[in-house]
């Protein structure tokens, strides 16, 4: 048996940063993982893979350019899944070699194979030689993601009906897809290969979708995805999905048939616990396979010896959140003061359609519900010079800001570079700032971020002259 301080289930973003945290402490670390490479869900099927498909397709299909040379330029007219697989493997291979990389230099010790509980304290790990090592464990980190979510009454066949780690696998690029799902991961691929000229039809049995966030922003998102001709079914429940000879059929509630090439169900993900053997260390997953937390700010479940992390404790089930809760996980865990430094109450979310949209801070209709009398500030990035020399007709960019104090209550951005731009929003947000700074600030010309002032300006061209600086 091998005794260490701590213990790490998944090697994804969350049971990186804690066991890198942890052992630059000095402390004895090994990381169980049971696939070939480390890396996760992130790295392999999610995050890296999603966000690199994205990229390429952009740039193969000139996308970023139609503006200027209309909807039937193309970088390269006939498009394959090896194009888009060739940068995919380049990226994934730097990933994996850089995540080598910091556990060697940091002396932590990789195990390859499928771990369960023995006890409270022993992880029994069976390895991929098809040995058995048992390993006991001062404490123990459960960092282990999530799996596409697949029900019983879709027949997935892993070729024309898939999931959204199967899209990955594609042998070629598809004339017609249905998508089952339109939370981020659906909207994310449905407008991905809409910019392919795939013929998408998004599938969601609500009336709305991306519910967290600004209505406004999703309005000007799905208005976008229907201009790039995505078919929006949404508040159809679907009955049936089946293969036939030339494709699949999906047969919705209200009657109505959908004929496509292939199918992909991205209805919700479960966690990876099903194999842990839970019962033995005193534990519970919900029906989806996610555990609960006795405590959200050190991470600790009802064991208090056991910690979890990331996506397996459910939202907002981010790489970029998961790695900061593995690493105050590790602070709890031994006893160093992890909460001197207070956490940012806001941090930004990040969708990677096409186009990308970003946020941080409360919507309006979260201002709206707490009675904060506020004022928006909106800004067109057409309306900046860098927006004009990029070719944009789209892009927005919503700042709320307290009509009281002045400050910014929450930024939203749709349109080319949300994801980076967000981060302006967030410092201010996080450091009370106000709408003066943008309005006093002197920004980089021409850049996009230059539409903070003009949003800015927006806002305070609305708000009486006699509101006060705080």
């Amino acid at each position: 048996m091998v005794s260490c301080d701590l213990l790490v289930i998944g090697s994804g973003p969350a049971g990186k940063r804690a066991a890198i945290q942890a052992a630059k402490w000095g402390k004895n670390v090994y990381v169980v993982e049971r696939h070939p490479e480390v890396g996760g869900v992130t790295v392999h099927t999610g995050t890296i893979p999603s966000k690199t498909l994205r990229e390429t397709v952009l740039n193969l299909s000139g996308w970023r350019e139609r503006a200027f040379y209309g909807r039937s330029y193309r970088v390269k007219s006939d498009i394959t899944a090896k194009d888009l697989k060739q940068r995919l493997d380049i990226t994934l291979n730097h990933e994996v070699d850089t995540l080598e990389h910091q556990f060697a230099r940091n002396n932590v010790n990789i195990v390859y194979g499928d771990a369960c509980f023995v006890d409270p304290n022993t992880v029994e790990v069976k390895l991929v030689e098809g040995e058995v090592q048992e390993y006991h464990a001062e404490r123990i980190l459960i960092a282990t993601g999530t799996d596409p979510f697949r029900p019983d009454y879709i027949p997935f066949d892993d070729e024309r009906i898939i999931d959204s780690d199967d899209i990955l696998k594609l042998t070629k690029v598809p004339k017609s897809m249905s998508i089952i799902g339109a939370g981020v991961i659906g909207v994310e691929y449905a407008t991905i290969f809409a910019a392919l000229d795939v013929k998408v039809t998004l599938v969601e049995p609500r009336d709305t979708i991306l519910d967290f966030i600004d209505r406004e922003m999703v309005e000007d998102l799905t208005h976008q995805m229907r201009d790039c001709g995505v078919s929006l079914r949404l508040g159809q429940q679907v009955k049936e999905v089946r293969l036939e000879d030339n494709g699949t059929v999906v047969e919705l509630e209200n009657g109505r048939l959908i004929f496509s090439e292939i199918v992909m169900y991205a209805a919700g993900r479960t966690g990876n616990t099903g194999n842990l053997k839970l019962e033995n260390c005193g534990l519970e997953a919900d029906a989806r396979g996610r555990l609960t937390l006795a405590d959200s700010n050190s991470f600790q479940t009802h064991v208090p010896h056991i910690y979890a992390a990331g996506d397996v404790i459910g939202f907002p089930s981010l790489a970029s959140t998961s790695m900061e809760q593995g690493r105050l996980a590790v602070f709890h865990a031994f006893g160093n003061d992890a909460f001197a430094y207070q956490a940012p109450e806001y941090f930004p979310y990040g969708i990677y359609s096409v186009p990308e949209l970003s946020t941080v801070g409360m919507t309006e209709e979260e201002v709206v519900e707490r009675g904060i009398p506020f004022e928006c500030g909106i800004c067109r990035f057409r309306e900046t010079s860098r927006g004009q020399i990029m070719g944009l007709d789209h892009g927005m960019m919503k700042l709320i800001f307290s009509m009281k104090t002045r400050r910014l209550l929450g930024a939203h951005i749709l349109g080319e570079g949300a994801t980076e731009l967000i981060h302006i929003g967030q410092a201010v947000l996080n450091l009370k700032g106000t709408l003066d700074y943008f309005v006093e600030n002197t920004f980089n010309y021409p850049t996009l971020a230059e539409a903070y002032k003009v949003a800015a300006l927006d806002a305070w061209n609305k708000m009486p002259r006699v509101a006060e600086k705080t």
